[in-house]
């Protein structure tokens, strides 16, 4: 009778763990969600896998970029240092899971020899269970994915975590990876939109010095557009902003 209760147990939490990572999976999908700061998306997440998870105790993720590893988000303070103290030794189970883009689960103390750095800050934070996944984006045609970092749960309980569990965190982190490929098309199209921006204003402010010089001297467009170029290559000024500058000149009372 307490088995069946227990199989009940274990089955409605995985029932309440599907839905909170559905209900995350949903939200990412929002437009809005493309919009926001990748720091706040993979800190909602964060907290999506410390709640989806039942013995989590503290969630963070590990960002890798061309200046080496950072945590970018982080539910609990008080495992900062487990992480910073992998970073510095360059090794541990976060930055395992990174490199052998595969999961990495253990009890803390298992594997002391190798990452003693990790195990130390680990046991001096209370942590004695650990699951890192890493997050890749996919890159089509272009080989195996982009590896961008891990999620890393930590529990003070030394039984947690299972196979299940995993398979939870790796669907969180292809919610991760679609949240950093949205961020990136974001910044992309914010760039073409203040690019866009800046070349009509540039534009305009041309036609407008244009407009001055033929006014003022009596010339066409094009020996207008001329005097402007030659200014432009004499002072070694882009021809907007010499045409930025006729105007302001010309316009102060």
């Amino acid at each position: 009778m307490s088995e069946n209760i227990t199989d009940q147990l274990s089955l409605a939490e995985a029932a309440q763990a599907l839905d909170t990572v559905t209900d995350a999976l949903t939200a990412l999908r929002e437009e809005g969600a493309a919009q926001e700061p990748l720091e706040d998306v993979l800190g909602r997440l964060a907290l999506t896998a410390a709640a989806a998870v039942p013995d989590a105790d503290a969630v963070s993720v590990s960002h890798l970029d061309e200046t080496g590893p950072r945590t970018v988000a982080l539910t609990d303070d008080s495992v900062a240092d487990i992480d910073g103290d992998q970073y510095a030794a360059g090794r541990g189970p976060c930055l395992q899971a990174a490199a052998s883009r595969q999961p990495v689960r253990a009890v803390v103390g298992e594997y002391a020899d190798r990452w003693p750095e990790f195990t130390a800050a680990a046991r001096a934070a209370g942590i004695r269970a650990y699951l890192s996944v890493p997050v890749i984006i996919d890159t089509p045609g272009e080989g195996p994915g982009e590896l961008v970092g891990s999620f890393n749960v930590y529990a003070r309980t030394a039984a947690a975590f299972d196979p299940f569990d995993e398979k939870m965190m790796q669907l969180l982190t292809t919610a991760a990876s679609a949240a950093i490929s949205n961020a990136r098309r974001w910044r992309r199209a914010q760039r073409q939109v203040e690019q866009l921006t800046e070349a009509l204003t540039s534009r305009a402010d041309i036609d407008q010095a244009k407009g001055m010089l033929m006014a003022m001297h009596g010339i066409g467009a094009d020996e207008a557009f001329a005097r402007l170029t030659e200014i432009s290559q004499h002072t070694n000024t882009k021809v907007h902003r010499v045409a930025r500058d006729l105007i302001d000149k010309f316009s102060r009372p």
